[in-house]
C-alpha cells in the first residue's frame, strides 16, 4: 500500500508542474464573432437583353471568400413605415398574368438577380422597376445554423441593426 501511495505522489508531482519561461509574442488582432456584410440596392430597375432576359448585375468589391454565401431578399411591401416585409429569393409570384420568378446567382466577384416568367414581363413593370433588394454576405458555416428564409432571424443572428446597412442607389 505504501508503494502505491509513493507512486501516486511521484506521478502527482510531475503532473502538477507547469512549463516555465517567457510569455510568447501577442498574436495579430482578429474579428470578434462572424464577419458579415449587408447592403441595400434601392430603387433599381431590371435591365433586359436577349441573353440574360431581365436582370440586375452587381460587382462585389472587394471580392468575397470562396466559402462565403450570398443571401438576397426583395422588399415586397410594408406593414407600416417602420416595418418592411422582406421575401427571400428565389421566389415565385403568382399573378393574374402568370408566374413571375425572381432568382439569382453569385460568385466571389459578382451576383446577378434575374426576373423571368411564363408571360411578357413588360406587362407588369411594377415588378421590374424601382425594386429594393437586401444583399447579405455571410460565412458558409453561418447559413447552416440559421433559418435563411427569415430575414429578421438572419439579422438577429448577425447582431446587425438597420443603421449598419449600406444603402446603394442606382
Amino acid at each position: 500500500m505504501k508503494k502505491i501511495i509513493t507512486l501516486l505522489a511521484v506521478i502527482g508531482m510531475f503532473g502538477f508542474q507547469s512549463c516555465t519561461g517567457p510569455e510568447g509574442a501577442p498574436g495579430i488582432p482578429g474579428q470578434d464573432g462572424l464577419i458579415a456584410e449587408v447592403f441595400e440596392l434601392k430603387n433599381v430597375n431590371f435591365a433586359y437583353d436577349a441573353t440574360d432576359g431581365y436582370h440586375i448585375y452587381q460587382k462585389l468589391t472587394p471580392n468575397i471568400y470562396a466559402s462565403d454565401v450570398v443571401l438576397i431578399y426583395r422588399l415586397s411591401g410594408t406593414i407600416d413605415s417602420n416595418t418592411p416585409i422582406w421575401q427571400p429569393i428565389p421566389r415565385t409570384l403568382f399573378l393574374t398574368q402568370g408566374e413571375l420568378d425572381y432568382d439569382f446567382d453569385f460568385s466571389k466577384e459578382d451576383f446577378t438577380i434575374y426576373a423571368g416568367g411564363n408571360y411578357n414581363l413588360s406587362l407588369t413593370p411594377t415588378y421590374l422597376n424601382n425594386q429594393t433588394f437586401r444583399i447579405v454576405i455571410v460565412p458558409g458555416s453561418f447559413s447552416a445554423t440559421v433559418d435563411t428564409n427569415n430575414y429578421n432571424a438572419v439579422m438577429a443572428a448577425l447582431k446587425l441593426k438597420e443603421n449598419q446597412i449600406q444603402k446603394i442607389n442606382f
